[in-house]
């Protein structure tokens, strides 16, 4: 079955961004999707389409690696071709990254059609339902963004079930293959460092409801009632004071996987239930923090991924009496190294009470 994701000219583009999660443009309900057939896609007088290849029965023949040129402004197609026979494919996960800036989440497609919008998880990834999930053949436009010279690099892989954007092992089915769209003369500039400016976490409410959770991946602050398609997506949480320690920890910071453990009051949402999906296998993310020998103007002169100190696993998910000023060094649960400097605290244990902080973290 050939499915193919194509510009329609004249008609209104509907553009969902896994940056905005707006419902609309998400599902949890599998929908089986038809679309025409390329057309010209099998001449073998038509222009070359990038093609990954994943066959289970046939690994011999994969083709894990294609690549394509681009000029600014437009888009070239990707075509990925992915046959099981023995694994159940449930969703598709694409990453995009532009100019060796790191990958990040892809689904900035340009759907026409209203089955299309419904084609994505709630965490961007594609659901594949009916026949999908043994045999894809699907066509992307893959934009070229406006750089002078460097690589796109897009990855493709599919899961058996609920997968994550950092990890392509997690229920890895298929891939992950890449397709690498050149610019110019391909050659990448350094590579600066991700910087995130103003976050605020705010003291925790049992029920969940307050934005108390911070993402490397997307930069956004989450409430863990949103759901169990972003536990992913969630690296530390916010926390003033804990449990059981009777002089208190003020503002503290602490990984998801250990944040109920730290906080000492479990938060709603955060544990999978018994059936939600993968809920047997789920894990949470792991962050480590130390107090780094840096101040305020040794974080603020870090621009470029090389300025970074070199910066080591403290083995340590929590860090607690934070002040203003303090810059904090951390490694996530995917390896990367970055900087924490806090900015603002409005001490409290209410729910209008917040951290604020930048971050600088490795692309």
């Amino acid at each position: 079955m050939k499915k193919v994701f194509r510009k329609s000219l004249g008609k209104a583009l509907i553009a969902c961004s896994l940056t905005l999660f707006i419902a609309s443009c998400s599902s949890d309900d599998g929908n089986e999707f038809d679309t025409p057939d390329t057309p010209g896609q099998d001449d073998p007088d038509a222009p070359q389409v990038a093609t990954l290849v994943f066959n289970e029965d046939d690994p011999a023949n994969n083709t894990p690696t294609a690549s394509a040129s681009g000029e600014v402004g437009t888009s070239v197609p990707g075509r990925v071709i992915f046959t099981t026979s023995a694994t159940t494919q449930r969703r598709m996960y694409i990453t995009q990254n532009i100019s060796g800036q790191g990958d990040m989440p892809f689904n900035n497609f340009n759907l026409d059609s209203d089955d299309l919008q419904k084609a994505l998880k709630a965490d961007g990834s594609i659901d594949l339902d009916g026949a999908t999930k043994k045999e894809i053949d699907f066509t992307f436009e893959l934009p070229v963004p406006n750089i002078d010279n460097g690589s796109i690099v897009y990855s493709f892989w599919t899961t058996t079930g609920k997968g994550d954007f950092r990890d392509a092992s997690k229920r890895l089915a298929l891939g992950v293959g890449t397709i690498t769209v050149t610019v110019g003369n391909g050659t990448n500039p350094a590579a600066a460092v991700r910087e995130f400016n103003g976050i605020q976490l705010f003291a925790p409410a049992a029920d969940g409801t307050t934005e108390s959770f911070f993402s490397l991946l997307d930069e956004k602050v989450y409430r863990i009632n949103e759901g169990p398609e972003f536990r992913a997506f969630w690296d530390f949480g916010y926390y003033f004071g804990a449990s059981g320690v009777s002089d208190g920890e003020d503002a503290s910071f602490a990984s998801t996987a250990t944040y109920d453990a730290s906080f000492g009051f479990p938060v709603e949402g955060l544990e999978p239930g018994e059936d939600e999906e993968d809920a047997a296998t789920e894990t949470l993310n792991e962050t480590f923090f130390a107090m780094s020998s840096l101040d305020a103007d040794g974080f603020d002169a870090v621009v470029l991924s090389g300025d970074l100190p070199t910066i080591m696993n403290s083995g340590i998910q929590k860090i607690t009496n934070l002040a203003v000023g303090d810059v904090i060094a951390f490694v996530d649960n995917y390896g990367k190294t970055g900087l924490i400097k806090i900015t603002a605290i409005e001490a409290g244990f209410a729910n209008n009470d917040f951290i604020e902080f930048d971050v600088k973290i490795q692309p």
